[in-house]
């Protein structure tokens, strides 16, 4: 059963050096995930990939079935998650072709199921969103790469499809944030409710809007940088697979501890049914 499960796009599923790989048909409560759930062997480790847009990537951001996607990963043994994927640059010094691993996120989405709880409440903490032992791993194997990053930083999660417009990009600037894109949400709230240690790897495409001296972003501009980070992307994986292997303690896992409000008596069977794959390990 792969530990390690990763989302993103084509690039890495097809990396060199990826064997034995099988593709899973995985049906969850909350839908089908994104697409087959891929299982190959990376420097001698099981690790699960889904392309979080479709093979195809016919899925915008708004409609990325992100809880069958994280229900799907957990449910094979997947328990460190690394979301791999496109920001624009909110600060001079943050340069496309860079990549940023962030600490903190500002929610900015709407109209995303943020929760996989319908039926009852649940207050996980979100304060720090991503798991600091694998954000330091990635930024470790990022550096063994040799690709500049950045370690830390807010990324401002937006609705999409649509970029920014000026007014917007300019305001994002004056909150303070350094990058922004359109799938770190719900992703990491689920990924947080899933007992999930979870990381960003952030790949800077372009500066937005916001900047006076460069384009304005477009989807080529995107698509062209994303290629180009797509080799780096590879090899920063490969050499965080080991590492995001080890065992460590950091809390990500027993998240559902003391975060359910609901009194047990509340839980319908068919919820608890449903939701089994968490509520087991939780004390309900």
């Amino acid at each position: 059963m792969p530990r390690l499960g990763i989302i993103g796009g084509s690039g890495l599923y097809e990396m060199p050096g990826l064997t034995n790989l099988e593709t899973f048909d995985i049906d969850t409560p909350f839908g089908k995930p994104s697409g087959d759930v891929m299982v190959g062997e990376v420097s001698g480790f099981d690790v699960a990939f889904i392309p979080r847009h479709g093979r195809h990537h016919h899925l915008s951001p708004t409609y990325v079935p992100y809880r069958a996607n994280i229900w799907a990963l957990k449910s094979i043994g997947v328990k460190r998650l690394v979301s791999v994927s496109a920001v624009g640059s909110m600060r001079e010094d943050v340069h496309p072709l860079d990549m940023l691993v962030p600490d903190q996120i500002f929610d900015r989405t709407t109209k995303r199921d943020r929760t996989f709880f319908d039926d009852m409440v649940v207050h996980v903490s979100l304060a720090d969103p991503f798991c600091e032992h694998a954000r330091q791993t990635v930024i470790a194997s990022v550096k063994d790469v040799g690709v500049p990053v950045h370690d830390g930083g807010t990324y401002v999660c937006i609705e999409g499809p649509q970029f920014s417009t000026r007014a917007e990009s300019r305001i994002y600037r004056s909150w303070g944030v350094d990058v922004i894109g359109m799938t770190a949400m719900p992703e990491a709230r689920l990924a947080r409710e899933a007992g999930l240690c979870y990381v960003t790897l952030a790949m800077v495409t372009d500066y937005d809007v916001w900047h006076e001296t460069e384009d304005a972003v477009s989807v080529q501009a995107v698509i062209e940088n994303l290629r180009r980070n797509a080799a780096h992307a590879q090899s920063v994986v490969r050499a965080a697979v080991p590492g995001l292997h080890s065992d460590w303690d950091c809390g990500c896992g027993s998240a559902l501890s003391g975060a359910i409000a609901t009194a047990p008596d509340g839980i319908s069977p068919e919820t608890r049914s449903r939701l089994a794959l968490f509520l087991d390990t939780a004390r309900t």
